[in-house]
């Protein structure tokens, strides 16, 4: 057993699982590690993708009774039918992008260069929006309307790009259109589970045949690190925007790009 191969998938395990429901890119961080540590060819990106379903699971076991009570009342309960629609509406706009783009983006965007480029814009684009006095009126994932959804799912599509963050894209994104703090990481969470069980799937499939009975216990490390430091992860963010804003980090993604910038030419 390879001892440094297992020691890199608990380093990346860490990694995806603190920074996935994080403004401040887990994908990005992936490749900015992955490179760092040696840990960047084309097994280690199918790794990645088996991780992220990990934080995902972690979504799902935080919120395990909302989405227990969902199902059993989606046929009889508008609410829960609405929570589902608002999903699919938030999901469909960076789910139709992604399929269209996907190989254009694995190509061209999949670089530390443009993951510095995309940190340091999202920090500037976090601050501008931290200083804009929003109310916030909606203050429950049952309030929201379709078209806030919408406009929510729009937002998501810009972290397409590596680096962008998709926690990120989608509760300030949620802020911008009328939630709640609270509310918009809330539903960030539980808008990952779709998208990223579909876009996991999707890498899985094409990759599958670089899955080998040989890495399980790469995959095994990587994959309950992942799950065990995205429930950390998610508590301490519903923790932290109870009585804090996201300047730290939009001053965190700044000065990382920078450094990735400077690091890698």
């Amino acid at each position: 057993m390879d001892l440094i191969l297992l020691f890199k998938a608990f380093i990346q395990g860490i990694v995806e699982g603190a920074t996935e429901f994080l403004p401040i890119s887990s994908t990005g961080h992936l490749i900015i590690v992955g490179d760092l540590i040696g840990f960047n060819d084309d097994k280690a990106k199918v790794f990645d993708i088996v991780i992220q379903l990990a934080a995902i699971l972690a979504v799902c076991w935080e919120y395990r009774r909302k989405l227990i009570y969902t199902a059993l009342h989606i046929t009889n309960q508008s609410k829960s039918q609405d929570f589902v629609l608002n999903l699919f509406i938030a999901f469909l706009p960076a789910a139709l992008l992604g399929l269209v783009f996907h190989e254009q983006i694995k190509e061209y965007l999949f670089s530390p260069l443009t993951v510095a480029v995309a940190l340091i814009t999202g920090g500037i684009a976090i601050l501008a929006i931290e200083q804009i006095p929003l109310k916030g009126k909606t203050v429950s994932i049952d309030a929201m309307s379709h078209k806030q959804a919408l406009k929510i799912g729009l937002a998501q599509a810009a972290a397409l790009i590596p680096g962008v963050s998709r926690a990120g894209a989608t509760i300030l994104g949620g802020m911008l259109f009328g939630l709640n703090r609270h509310t918009a990481t809330e539903f960030s969470f539980f808008l990952a589970i779709p998208i990223m069980f579909a876009a996991t799937g999707y890498d899985l499939l094409k990759s599958r045949q670089l899955l080998s009975v040989d890495d399980i216990g790469m995959f095994a490390v990587g994959f309950v690190t992942a799950f065990i430091s995205a429930l950390v992860a998610i508590k301490f963010l519903l923790r932290f925007v109870a009585t804090h804003d996201f300047k730290i980090f939009a001053w965190y993604r700044i000065a990382l790009g920078l450094i990735v910038i400077w690091y890698f030419n």
